[in-house]
C-alpha cells in the first residue's frame, strides 16, 4: 500500500485519487437561474443529503483547476438563493452529460441538451420534467472551503417542495431503487448504473447481536468464512449451542455454511454449523 501527502502531488492528481475511490457518487442535475431570469443546468457529484428534518442538501461546485474560475452555477445560487436538484436516470445520462459542456453565460443547457422546462411551484428555477424526483431549495448558506483551484464551495440547501414520478413507486408507496434506475459518478469517464448492482443487507437486530467477537475461535479462524460471512453469522443474539461444539467442524462444513451465508440464510448457516 502506498501512503501519499496531499501536500506533495499535484492538485489534479489528488481529485483523481479522490473520485476513483470515493465512488459512486449521486449526482445532483441541479437547475439555476440568474439575477436576470436566464436558465443554467448543470451536474455535480459532490452531492448528498445531510438531514430529513429540515431536509437538507449539499452540493458542491469547485472553482476550476486548471484556471481557478467559477462555475455558473454558484454564481446563480449566491445571488438567487434558489436551485432545484434533479435526480439522474439511467434513460438521461448521456444528455446530462451534453449539459455539462461548459457553455457561454447565458446558454441555456436545457435548450442544448434536450430536456424538458417545467415550471416549479416555489422557486425560479425550472424543473427537469425528464427526472423521476426533483428537489426545489431554498440555499441557506454557501461555504467558500478555498481560494485556489480544485476549492469546494458548500451550497447547503433546504427542499421546500418535490416531486415523485408516481411509475418510480412500489406497491407500498416507497420509491423502488430498480424503478427509479438512478446512475452515479465514477472516477474518470467512468458511472455506475445503480439497479445492476444493488443488495440487499438486512439492517442489524433490534437488540444487541453477539458480534464478530464473540463467535467460536474455530469459526473466527476459519480459511473458509470472510468478513462478510462473519459479520452475518454475529447478528444473532446468542450462539446456538455451547462454543466448543465447533472445534471438530471441517472445511467443507464451513462451505456448506457459506453457501447458505450467501443466499442470506443465517439461521439455515447456523443449523449447518451446529449439526453433528
Amino acid at each position: 500500500m502506498i501512503s501519499i501527502n496531499p501536500q506533495e502531488i499535484s492538485t489534479a492528481k489528488l481529485h483523481g485519487y479522490l473520485l476513483g475511490a470515493i465512488a459512486p457518487r449521486p449526482i445532483a442535475f441541479a437547475s439555476t437561474v440568474d439575477a436576470d431570469g436566464n436558465v443554467n443546468l448543470s451536474p455535480f457529484s459532490f452531492f448528498n443529503v445531510f438531514s430529513a428534518n429540515p431536509p437538507i442538501m449539499i452540493f458542491s461546485p469547485a472553482r476550476r483547476v486548471r484556471d481557478n474560475t467559477t462555475k455558473h452555477t454558484l454564481e446563480n445560487v449566491i445571488a438567487t438563493k434558489e436551485v432545484v436538484i434533479n435526480i439522474v436516470s439511467y434513460n438521461m445520462v448521456q444528455q446530462m452529460s451534453l449539459a455539462s459542456t461548459e457553455y457561454a453565460e447565458g446558454v441555456n443547457e436545457f435548450k442544448k441538451a434536450g430536456f424538458t422546462e417545467a415550471p416549479s411551484t416555489l422557486v425560479k428555477p425550472p424543473r427537469v420534467a425528464e427526472s423521476p424526483v426533483q428537489f426545489e431549495c431554498k440555499v441557506n448558506e454557501v461555504i467558500a472551503l478555498g481560494k485556489e483551484g480544485g476549492a469546494g464551495n458548500l451550497i447547503i440547501c433546504e427542499v421546500v417542495q418535490l416531486h415523485i414520478d408516481e411509475a418510480i413507486l412500489d406497491e407500498d408507496g416507497r420509491i423502488d431503487p430498480v424503478k427509479i434506475d438512478t446512475v452515479a459518478r465514477m472516477g474518470g469517464n467512468w458511472y455506475n448504473r445503480a439497479k445492476e448492482g444493488i443488495f440487499e443487507v438486512p439492517k442489524p437486530l433490534s437488540t444487541l447481536g453477539i458480534g464478530v467477537d464473540a463467535l467460536p475461535e474455530a469459526i473466527k479462524k476459519s480459511n473458509i468464512f470472510t468478513g462478510n460471512d462473519l459479520g452475518m453469522l454475529a447478528n444473532v443474539e446468542s450462539l446456538p449451542i455451547d462454543s466448543e461444539g465447533f472445534a471438530s467442524a471441517s472445511e467443507e462444513i464451513h462451505t456448506l455454511a457459506q453457501q447458505q451465508l450467501c443466499n442470506g440464510n443465517i439461521s439455515e448457516a447456523w443449523k449447518i454449523l451446529t449439526s453433528r
